[in-house]
This record gives C-alpha cells, sequence and structure tokens, in this order.
C-alpha cells in the first residue's frame, strides 16, 4: 500500500484529497496536518469527514509516509518540501511554489524570494495527459493551478498543430466560489456572491497567467499572446473556460476535430464532445473529467473547456499523478 500524508487538510483541496484516498484500493492515510486546527479530529472541521486526527506540521510522522500531499499556501509548502525530500519522501506540491521555473518570475508574481530554487529544474509540472512520461521516477511534482488546468488542455492540439494562429489567444473563464479557499473574505461571502457574477484580476494580473504563458512558450514558438479574464461564479465549485482564437487561415472543421479526438483517443479523463454539444459544468463537476468542445466561425475558434475545480483542478489531478509516479493504474481511486 501506498502511505500518503496531507498537509493543509483543512482546506477543500485537503477534504477532496481525503475521500478520494479513502476510496483508493492501493493507498491509506499515513496522516493528515492542520497548523490552524492540530489537536482537533478532522471530523470536527468538516462533519462528513472521517475523525481523523489532526496534528502540527511540524509534528507530522514523516517515517510513516511514502508520498506527501502539499495543500499549503506558497512559500510554505516549498519549506514543507524541503524537508520532506530530505527525508526521503516524494512530493506533490498543490501550490504554485515550483510551477515556474524562473526564480525571478516567481518573485516577481508572489513579492517574495523562492525558498527552494535549487528544486525548481527537478520539479516535473503534473498536467498528467502531457508529462505522464516524467512522472515514474519523480520526487517532486508540482500540480497545476485550476484555471491553467482547463485553458491549456483546450488549447494545446492546436498549439502544436501546423495551423497558423492570428492575434491573441482570449481565456475567458469563470469558477466557482471554493477556488478561493476556505479563509473568510469579503469577496467570498454568500451575500456578495449569490446573484452576482464578476470579474475580478483582470488584465496582467492574476498569478495563474504566468504559469500559461510558460506552459504555451513550451509548446509554440512565437505563439500569440495570451488575455486571461477570470470570473467568479455564484456556485461552489467548477471552472468553466471560454477561449477565442483567432486563425491565419481558413481551416477544415472536421479536420481540426479529428485532430482533437485523436490527441486525446487515450485518455481516460478528456472528452471531446461531439459537435452541437458546448462544454458546461454538469459534464465534470465532482469527477476528474475534463471537458472540451469546439466551435469554429470562419476564422475564429471558440472552445468551452469544463472541470471541476477541486477535483481536475486540484486533488484529483494530484491523485492522478500520484498513481502515475508509483505505477498504479492511473484511474485508481478517480472512477
Amino acid at each position: 500500500m501506498i502511505r500518503a500524508g496531507i498537509y493543509g487538510a483543512t482546506g477543500y483541496t485537503g477534504l477532496e484529497l481525503v475521500k478520494l484516498l479513502q476510496r483508493h484500493p492501493a493507498a491509506d492515510i499515513a496522516f493528515v496536518a492542520s497548523q490552524s486546527q492540530a489537536g482537533k479530529s478532522l471530523r470536527a472541521v468538516f462533519p462528513g469527514a472521517p475523525g481523523l486526527p489532526l496534528v502540527a506540521t511540524e509534528d507530522a510522522p514523516l517515517d510513516a509516509a511514502d508520498v506527501v500531499f502539499l495543500c499549503l499556501p506558497h512559500a510554505a509548502a516549498a519549506e514543507t518540501a524541503v524537508v520532506a525530500l530530505a527525508a526521503g519522501k516524494r512530493v506533490i506540491d498543490l501550490s504554485a511554489d515550483f510551477r515556474l521555473r524562473d526564480a525571478a518570475t516567481y518573485a516577481h508574481w508572489y513579492a517574495h524570494t523562492h525558498p527552494a530554487p535549487d528544486l525548481l529544474a527537478e520539479a516535473v509540472y503534473g498536467l498528467t495527459e502531457v508529462y505522464r512520461a516524467d512522472l515514474p521516477g519523480a520526487r517532486l511534482v508540482a500540480n497545476p493551478g485550476c484555471y491553467p488546468t482547463s485553458v491549456l488542455l483546450a488549447i494545446r492540439p492546436l498549439l502544436l498543430s501546423d495551423i497558423p494562429l492570428a492575434g491573441p489567444i482570449i481565456a475567458d473563464s469563470a469558477s466557482g466560489v471554493s477556488g478561493a479557499g476556505r479563509s473568510p473574505a469579503l469577496t467570498s461571502h454568500f451575500v456578495e456572491v449569490a446573484d452576482n457574477y464578476s470579474p475580478y484580476k483582470i488584465g496582467r494580473v492574476h498569478r495563474h497567467l504566468p504559469e500559461m504563458e510558460q506552459a504555451i512558450g513550451w509548446w509554440r514558438a512565437g505563439a500569440p499572446a495570451l488575455i486571461f479574464s477570470p470570473h467568479l461564479l455564484p456556485v461552489p465549485r467548477g471552472i468553466l473556460s471560454t477561449i477565442y482564437v483567432q486563425l491565419a487561415a481558413d481551416v477544415d472543421e472536421a479536420a481540426l476535430r479529428a485532430r482533437y479526438a485523436a490527441a486525446y483517443a487515450d485518455e481516460p479523463f478528456v472528452e471531446v464532445l461531439p459537435k452541437g454539444e458546448l462544454a458546461s459544468l454538469a459534464h465534470v463537476n465532482y469527477t476528474n473529467r475534463c471537458a472540451i468542445a469546439l466551435t469554429l466561425v470562419g476564422r475564429t475558434l471558440i472552445l468551452t473547456s469544463a472541470i471541476d475545480n477541486l477535483i481536475k483542478g486540484a486533488a484529483g489531478q494530484a491523485l492522478q499523478n500520484m498513481n502515475v509516479m508509483f505505477g498504479c493504474r492511473e484511474t485508481a481511486g478517480l472512477l
């Protein structure tokens, strides 16, 4: 059995990991840690959760784990990763600490020096469908952000094609309120969110932007700029991205659909929807799936991409990465 420890177990993502690991046929939960709720049981924090004892981060029994999941704020995650790696444990980090390869870029977007810059080159970017081959030998995996997962899976087949692109790639993405985390904030207060739909961090402000730009640069040299506009949906969970890409030449729609179908034909968690069907939260919520739809209007390709932000955008993708790292069936605990 794979022994898994969870740091930051009292956040929404940590709770989802507990649920997924509990039904995993080849994994046991070694410990659940929470700095703010240490000494309580997980059930005391989430009434529907199992009664696992919560320990402080510094008291977590690392010797009891083979792999640890870091559901921690940035900086704290990197510091914990250093300790876990030194103890010979494999690490799946769900924070942003190891997603960006350049320490200066990280410092610019997160307003502090990276705590472990020597590990940035080693970290495998855990977009499982793309970097699966790098996972079995990985010590450190950087789980992608939720918005990047929805956008990048949708645009990658196009970026890898020889179809010329014109103008910026425009991604309008809307997330459920759980994407803001569990800490109370005015912007996620029920009265502020209910009966509302609002943009936030428009322009070059959201911290997921450099992560997406980095991957786009890996996949196509000279790609058009990305304009990313996130929105807050008055629902608990889910992300729907609508992405507009201007093509520089006429494209046969059937051939484009065939390219997408071929790219994801063997992927258990990515579905390219049939013509006329658009991606929605109903396709994916409470699952590890990503639903992608294509609509071609002249030379404008409109992609819709839906995921559950807590599962495919966080805990589910992390478990998918663990499965590949340890040689389990990739769908174990997820289907």
